[in-house]
């Protein structure tokens, strides 16, 4: 019988085009080294001299991206922020974003409006411009941006490099997102919900925010050695970053440094649900996972505001310490889109 697309899923299907596009005999002047590196990576490098330009592109559909409880004007900031993270994940700046729209007849004119305001005014918060874009009748709303910035090539991060004894870090607490999709999707069995702590746990899941600032900053620093924006899931995101280097490594994950909010434990506490899954295996955070050089961690923290959870190791394998002091093997797992079933 011959294999569907979801025999693989997304990942296998991404190893497949680069496999063939690394083969290919080309070359030009504004692609070098990194510009292939980077093939695998959260963005793709343009030569530009003593500059990259880097580009990006999500595609995003109502189905699958956009909850019922997300406002068109909600709708536009996050097709812009889901591509911006990239950028950030790449220590570059945003310049400008194209955003192709899929559009059903019967959306009405004033949700339009609004979803378009949203998308300038984040192009406003990220101090950038919409610079394109092409509309088209749909069956269902799509939204399709392509984002673009600038590093200098010796800031530019990357999903490689990281090295035995590096420190993995965060950019700020994991699973919020996670958690207010399932306040969202199941209203009420968390009707007696702390109020405050249902708000912000939906507000994390409707209103995302790119990391941006902090990727600049991170990588003028020098001291990072991979990075990329945790989009799929804890787990998932460190898979790729051990996937992306170029020797045996592996990462080592501690639970009690893991940045678990109280909202996320009393969240768990009413649906039975472990708060460690919401940590480790949902995505949606847009916050930055990082491996930094040891001696420069207290230096950069200084600055930024970094959460430690865990070191490199030469292991190969993705490990888990619990506060009991036992230690487990994680599997990679998080959302991917065609997945296998």
């Amino acid at each position: 019988m011959p294999r569907k697309i979801s025999d693989i899923g997304e990942k296998g299907l991404i190893k497949r085009i680069l496999s063939k596009t690394k083969k290919s005999d080309f070359s030009s002047i504004f692609l070098d080294n990194f510009s292939f590196k980077s093939l695998s990576d959260d963005a793709a490098l343009i030569n530009l001299g003593d500059q990259y330009l880097v580009a990006t592109s999500d595609m995003l559909f109502k189905s699958t991206h956009f909850p019922d409880d997300m406002s068109y004007n909600q709708i536009g900031k996050k097709a812009v922020t889901v591509n911006v993270s990239d950028l950030a994940a790449m220590g570059a700046k945003p310049i400008g974003i194209i955003v192709s729209m899929g559009l059903p007849r019967d959306m009405l004119l004033n949700e339009f409006e609004e979803m378009l305001d949203g998308i300038l005014d984040m192009c406003s918060k990220y101090d950038m411009k919409l610079i394109g874009g092409d509309t088209n009748e749909s069956p269902e709303l799509t939204l399709c941006g392509t984002c673009l910035g600038i590093v200098q090539k010796e800031n530019v991060l990357m999903k490689c490099g990281a090295q035995t004894g590096d420190i993995v870090a965060v950019t700020g607490p994991i699973g919020l997102a996670a958690a207010g999709f399932e306040v969202l999707f199941n209203k009420t069995k968390f009707e007696d919900l702390n109020p405050n702590y249902k708000a912000h746990l939906i507000e994390h899941a409707l209103n995302p925010k790119a990391r941006v600032n902090e990727g600049i900053l991170l990588a003028k620093s020098g001291f990072i050695t991979s990075a990329t924006d945790i989009t799929d899931g804890l787990v998932s995101e460190v898979d790729e970053l051990i996937d992306a280097s170029s020797y045996k490594i592996g990462m080592t994950l501690k639970e009690e440094l893991l940045p678990i909010t109280k909202e996320i434990l009393e969240m768990s506490n009413k649906t039975g649900k472990d708060p460690l899954e919401f940590a480790l295996y949902y995505g949606e955070d847009f916050e930055l996972l990082l491996t930094i050089k040891k001696d420069g961690f207290k230096q950069i923290k200084e600055k930024i505001l970094l959460y430690e959870i865990g070191n490199v190791t030469s292991s190969g394998k993705i490990e888990i310490l619990h506060k009991d002091g036992k230690k487990s093997i994680v599997k990679s797992r998080g959302y991917e889109h065609l997945s296998p079933k």
